[in-house]
């Protein structure tokens, strides 16, 4: 066997002990609440602001409708309501059919038209932060609040600040815990004798898994927190 296989091999032994390593170690994370706080560390940032916004700044995520659009209105909806007299701007890049579902729906949630500005163009939070700063300069000096997903806000704060928003606050659209009691009987329910009886265990049913997924999305924007470190942008 050549020098170039035997490399090889042991390159491959090493690689697939790595991954295993790492699988261990995440599916051992997700039986703790780390995951949950780091999330709540990133989503935190900039929710303790005082002043009244003179914007509420609905940074879109997706299409619509779209969980993730449809809770950020909630909030969106919830702070315009609170904060009559400040303006809602939507910041989604270019799809008019999408822009439109959703100014249909926060109008319909009671929101008066005339409040809501649009801001179409920026395909990452950086280029959206500086669009804004150029078609809304006013807001560079005003009090503006924005509403996103609780992983983006730490990085989405860092992003504003540095382009030069003076006061800038956030509120992160976080989901509500849902407090019910979610044990069944098995045999009840006809379980098979031979099938693992999960009926009370609620860390497998559930809490390991929104664990898992937490994981994902977390190592995700702390990648995206180090590249925008990297590129000097927060």
């Amino acid at each position: 066997m050549n020098k170039v296989w035997i490399m090889l091999i042991r390159f491959l032994k090493n690689l697939f002990l790595s991954l295993g390593v790492f699988s261990i170690l995440i599916i051992g994370i997700s039986f703790t609440r780390i995951p949950f706080d780091i999330h709540r560390w990133l989503g935190t940032e900039g929710n303790t602001y005082f002043f009244k916004p003179d914007h509420i700044v609905f940074l879109g995520g997706s299409g619509m409708p779209s969980e993730s659009n449809l809770i950020r209105i909630y909030y969106v909806v919830a702070l315009a309501q609170k904060y009559p007299a400040s303006k809602v701007l939507i910041v989604h890049p270019i799809d008019d059919a999408v822009i439109h579902l959703m100014c249909k729906e926060i109008i319909q949630k009671g929101i008066d038209s005339s409040r809501i500005e649009i801001e179409k163009r920026g395909a990452n939070t950086r280029e959206q932060a500086i669009v804004i700063a150029e078609d809304f300069s006013e807001m560079l000096t005003q009090n503006n609040l924005i509403v996103t997903s609780p992983e983006n806000m730490r990085r989405t704060l860092k992003v504003f600040r540095k382009v030069g928003f003076k006061h800038i606050g956030g509120e992160s659209a976080f989901e509500n815990a849902m407090f019910v009691d979610l044990t069944y009987d098995h045999k009840e329910l006809g379980g098979k004798k031979y099938s693992p009886n999960v009926s009370s265990n609620l860390t497998l049913r559930y809490n390991f898994w929104n664990q898992l997924k937490l994981q994902i999305t977390c190592m995700r924007e702390l990648a995206a927190l180090g590249y925008y470190k990297l590129n000097g942008w927060i």
